[in-house]
């Protein structure tokens, strides 16, 4: 059998691997994540013989696609898993704009707003969604990777697409909820617990994302008394308003000018019910701040 020489293999999968990141991102949601699917593609084309593939591009979107899947079922497979704890890959824009729809137009093109809208889609549903309305994969091709027929796979793109219109966008990082944001980072630093208690809805959820993995704290009472006031409280020094995907926030350093923390909350009218806290070095040295 006559294999692809690792020159030309090479050449021909470098000249497709930022598609193919693109294709395991929009799929898995996380850069990471993106690059072990895309490196695993890399070691089965290299194993291939090149007679056996006679159209490179369809192949490589069909091997990505089928890791992809594979790794959506695993997550749904293994509950214990603490991918659902894990924050999402940020994208941070530092929040100079005094017209706040001017953000929203910066934080919306980069994608993210579908993203989010992708989670709630099931592994093939996603897949048949992202495949033929994003990459124009037709549904033949997809079909193969779920072991569907060319009908039933119309059917889950379509079922995936009326969930993708019908689900709000994520809520707009208005002046009033930057305000919130503003005066919990004031509260916190003053330690003021009757301040930051009038601003946390009572169920809020506080997730930290740390070296050691995500820590989740539920509860007013226990994120104004606990990490959530501390992180705040130890960054407000250093602290600048930030859009973190979308989301107002802050983004805090230390003196040396590396980065301490940023910090992402979800406000609804007038309280916040969310707060995810990254303040793993190694993550916070990914993100382009």
């Amino acid at each position: 059998m006559t294999e692809t020489s690792p020159t030309d293999a090479a050449t021909a999968f470098e000249a497709q691997r930022d598609r193919l990141r693109a294709v395991a991102y929009r799929m898995l949601g996380s850069h990471a994540d993106a690059e072990d699917v895309v490196q695993e593609a890399w070691l089965r084309l290299s194993r291939q013989d090149d007679a056996a593939i006679d159209n490179l591009a369809g192949w490589l979107t069909t091997v990505v696609g089928r890791i992809s899947l594979d790794v959506l079922r695993s997550r749904r497979t293994h509950p214990e898993s603490p991918y659902d704890d894990r924050l999402p890959d940020l994208v941070v824009t530092l929040d100079d704009s005094p017209t706040p729809d001017d953000d929203v137009a910066l934080a919306d093109s980069v994608g993210l707003a579908l993203l989010v809208v992708l989670e709630s889609l099931g592994p093939s549903e996603r897949l048949a969604f992202v495949l033929h309305d994003l990459f124009a994969v037709p549904f033949d091709e997809i079909g193969r990777i779920l072991g569907r027929s060319t009908a039933a796979t119309k059917m889950l793109a379509s079922r995936a697409r009326k969930k993708v219109q019908a689900t709000d966008r994520p809520a707009r990082a208005t002046r009033e909820q930057r305000d919130v944001v503003q005066a919990f980072l004031a509260a916190a630093r003053d330690g003021d617990f009757d301040g930051l208690l009038r601003l946390l809805d009572p169920d809020v959820k506080l997730t930290i994302d740390r070296p050691e993995g995500a820590v989740v704290v539920i509860g007013a009472t226990k994120v104004a008394t606990g990490a959530g006031a501390r992180i705040a409280a130890g960054g407000a020094a250093g602290a600048r308003a930030a859009l973190i995907n979308g989301r107002p926030g802050f983004v805090a350093w230390r003196a040396d000018g590396t980065p301490l923390s940023v910090l992402a909350f979800t406000v609804v009218d007038g309280r916040i019910t969310a707060i995810s806290a990254t303040t793993d070095p190694a993550k916070l040295a990914m993100i382009n701040l």
